[in-house]
């Protein structure tokens, strides 16, 4: 897997946090739901409904923080930026805290795919999912 417009040039590092996360929140999902359905096979309300359970600003804040110690510094710095940038958005189901974090994720998500690093996407989405298995 690439950048599907990898032919497109554009410099992550001169991009905000916000933006960062909003790509970065599209790769996550595409995980989270790439994953659902190679599990199985069932109706798109099921599949929705458990999307949703992963995606959701209190799951992306815990996912992050568990993480969060095999980060580098880069990606460390991206989450910061992320996390305590304002977005002027205000969380409906989430508490402030838990938005924010999952803004940080989704940054760094979108930093690493934007600029080309699908197998430290992967290995962090891995470094997830173990952990999600291990707490239940």
């Amino acid at each position: 897997m690439e950048r599907f417009l990898s032919h497109k040039n554009v410099d992550a590092d001169l991009l905000s946090p916000l933006t960062l996360a909003f790509i970065g929140d599209t790769v996550y999902d595409l995980l989270v739901r790439e994953e659902i359905i190679c599990d199985a096979n069932r109706p798109a309300n099921d599949l929705h409904s458990l999307a949703v359970k992963k995606v959701k600003a209190s799951a992306q804040a815990s996912a992050i923080t568990d993480i969060l110690p095999m980060l580098t510094e880069k990606e460390l710095a991206v989450f910061k930026r992320g996390r305590n940038a304002k977005s002027g958005h205000i969380a409906k189901n989430a508490s402030t805290d838990d938005y924010h974090k999952a803004t940080g994720l989704e940054a760094v998500f979108g930093y690493l795919y934007l600029t080309n690093q699908i197998d430290r996407i992967l290995e962090l989405y891995e470094l997830i999912k173990r952990c999600e298995n291990d707490e239940r």
